[in-house]
């Protein structure tokens, strides 16, 4: 049955898009081109393959005006931060710089009798289910390389970017790629579930809450189809009492706010050594207080409404649980915070781990901030979460992060910075972040097979 998306404005409410879902036969056949036409995409030469997906990266930065007061109509991303081309642009440069080594056959031994290695080889039809938050970025961490291993790709965007995958196909169909090698459709939750169910792909990745993570697997459960996962996170911050403050201050209060909170790997509990704790929490406040809530599309902006008014709820929820419980809230309500999806940027202190907002992913501009004795206090904190993606430490101490490192449960260390990622390096995540991996060489044996030949000469 069709089903009507609705992407809503976190500005003013206004309806930005609306688009119809494809019933589960109109999808099922159109997936059935994409599988048809996979063999001969695969068998084109892995240069022309590359050339062909950067000439849609290049096309998509050709639309960089258009898109990113789009983004700010859809989500609330303000305009003066440039939108998204940049990370979009690195990630797939990388994954285009890799591809013939990370793909490269896998010389196990040859003799005067025996021939044997292992190929890497696509899985057919990729599903990309990509988030609202970064979802030009996120997308492209497997529409790329994916494309580029020989795969086909369907995209399936969330309703709050609804024109993502559209923008997205139209670059990448102007500049060459068929319309049955990546398509970007339309697809209702159940028949989503449904098509998943039925064998429809190959390989799922699948960015987004854990109940959506829970729900792919559900879905996949009994088919052997691979499932990549990136889920909730609830990263923490860790200042020792080495740490240059003024930058790590400037780095984890950006970490914790920037896109509205709304940061897959967004900073949102910081634990600072007791010694710097006041001239961490004053200098933050101090940042915080300068920031200009407003329209994402006025140019003065620093941080737009959140993308949905229910999201903004919980985060005050939270808020408003953790104040009740001894919390001190430290940033007095903004003049623009009108109850809805505008909503004040906020420090808690005098947090413990019994609140929710210590404890569950917020996905907003909230940050608690906790004094620790030393590094066992701190990693017990940080490891005390049911997500893994990214921890941020501050030391100039290389050897004391690498040690406190390993000790954390997370899928990416940081030492001086946070809230970026690198795509030489494995995007990944445990416990309830999450399985898989993106990006790097790693994303491409994801998105591919193992296939071993041994191949025998002589037979005498």
């Amino acid at each position: 049955m069709t089903q009507t998306l609705t992407c809503i404005s976190p500005i003013d409410g206004s309806v930005v898009a609306e688009r119809q879902t494809l019933e589960t036969r109109q999808a099922s056949e159109r997936i059935a081109t994409l599988r048809a036409a996979q063999a001969d995409w695969a068998a084109r030469p892995i240069g022309e393959r590359i050339d062909l997906v950067m000439a849609g990266v290049a096309r998509v930065g050709e639309m960089n005006d258009i898109i990113v007061p789009e983004l700010a109509r859809m989500m609330g991303r303000p305009v003066r931060y440039g939108g998204e081309f940049g990370g979009f642009n690195e990630r797939a440069t990388h994954m285009a710089a890799i591809a013939k080594s990370a793909l490269a056959d896998l010389d196990v031994g040859e003799d005067a009798s025996f021939k044997r290695y292992i190929k890497r080889v696509p899985h057919g039809v990729v599903f990309v289910v990509a988030p609202w938050n970064y979802p030009y970025m996120t997308a492209i961490n497997t529409v790329a390389p994916a494309l580029i291993a020989g795969n086909t790709v369907v995209l399936k965007h969330a309703t709050q970017t609804l024109l993502v995958g559209e923008r997205m196909a139209e670059a990448f169909h102007a500049a060459g790629i068929p319309e049955d090698v990546f398509a970007n459709l339309f697809l209702s939750h159940e028949t989503t579930s449904e098509l998943i169910a039925a064998n429809a792909f190959d390989f799922v990745n699948f960015t987004g809450s854990v109940g959506g993570g829970q729900a792919m697997e559900r879905a996949a459960a009994g088919t052997f189809t691979g499932v990549g996962t990136e889920l909730g996170g609830k990263d923490p911050g860790y200042v020792m009492e080495d740490a240059n403050l003024d930058a790590a201050v400037d780095t984890l209060v950006d970490a914790a706010m920037f896109n509205s909170g709304q940061c897959c790997c967004g900073i949102e509990r910081i634990y600072v050594h007791e010694s710097l704790f006041d001239a961490f929490v004053d200098k933050a406040k101090k940042i915080v207080n300068g920031y200009k809530l407003g329209n994402p599309l006025d140019a003065e902006t620093t941080i737009g409404p959140m993308a949905n008014t229910r999201f903004a709820a919980e985060v005050r929820a939270q808020i408003d649980e953790a104040v009740a419980a001894g919390a001190t809230a430290h940033i007095a309500r903004f003049a623009e915070d009108d109850g809805a999806a505008y909503l004040t940027p906020q420090i808690l202190t005098g947090v413990t781990h019994d609140m929710r907002v210590m404890r569950e992913e917020s996905f907003g501009p909230v940050v608690g901030i906790m004094p620790v004795k030393n590094d066992e206090e701190a990693i017990a904190l940080m490891n005390d979460s049911e997500f893994g993606l990214t921890a941020s430490l501050w030391t100039q101490d290389l050897a004391r992060a690498e040690r406190v490192g390993d000790q954390i449960e997370t899928g990416t260390v940081f030492m001086n910075r946070a809230d970026y990622l690198d795509p030489g390096l494995c995007w990944t995540g445990c416990k309830n972040t999450g399985r898989g991996g993106g990006l790097s060489v790693i994303g491409y044996h994801n998105l591919t097979r193992p296939k071993s030949y041994h191949l025998k000469k002589v037979t005498t």
